[in-house]
């Protein structure tokens, strides 16, 4: 493998972010006058940013048939979760097993890293810094820092050209369908893990390059290439 640039994304590939994001969930829905769900049901409804996971909490299932809410009502539920977000201090928020050390062992074997994840932008620095990794990836991306996130391939390609590398030198590394197809819509290669957040799907399903069951199993592959 000729590839010089690993692009990540963030909840349920390298962090497990759920437990608190339930809980601003569960904060925005008893602000709203609505029952909670518990974490496993909120589980299920992560990985496609924050409007939808208000939107399936709102209705109560993934999939959210159109014209079944009021945008005026998910604008308003979404800043209730915003602020209950904000709120919460992130102490449940996890990294999952050797991916600190993982991401050192690639950086240091001359890989340059970089960041997209559909989580707005605004949280992403607070997270980076309670891991020390505000300085490992040469470029983060929010699912607002353009005007459309995974799986459409732009933040994908404009991560490739800030950098100067092309398409064929990335891979897109991830835990979801919005991961895997970004990373193929733009035409890279795409390392799939089965840990995180995929809608009950297998990842391997959606035919990434590769699949792993843990971190460590990725970066020995990388490291081997």
């Amino acid at each position: 493998m000729d590839k010089q640039l690993l692009i990540f994304d963030f909840d349920g590939t390298l962090i497990d972010s759920v437990p608190d994001l339930a809980d601003a969930t569960n904060a925005m829905l008893t602000t709203l006058g609505k029952t909670p769900y518990p974490l496993n049901s909120i589980r299920n409804w992560v990985g496609n940013g924050s409007r939808m996971l208000v939107e399936r909490a709102l209705v109560g299932k993934i999939e959210v048939l159109e014209g079944e809410l009021a945008k005026e009502a998910v604008d308003h539920a979404e800043q209730v979760f915003f602020d209950a977000y904000k709120n919460i201090s992130g102490s449940k928020t996890v990294a999952y097993p050797d991916v600190d050390s993982g991401l050192r062992k690639l950086q240091a074997a001359g890989y340059e890293l970089a960041l997209v994840t559909n989580k707005p932008i605004r949280f992403v620095p607070k997270i980076l810094q309670s891991f020390g990794w505000q300085d490992i990836f040469s470029e983060v991306l929010g699912g607002d820092s353009l005007s459309s996130k995974k799986p459409d391939p732009a933040p994908l390609l404009h991560v490739c050209e800030t950098l100067n590398v092309t398409p064929k030198q990335a891979v897109m590394i991830g835990d979801s369908r919005n991961d895997i197809l970004a990373g193929q819509n733009a035409n890279m290669d795409t390392l799939a893990l089965s840990y995180g957040y995929n809608y009950g799907q297998d990842i391997r399903e959606l035919n990434p390059t590769a699949a792993f069951d843990d971190f460590s199993a990725l970066v020995d592959y990388l490291l081997k290439s």
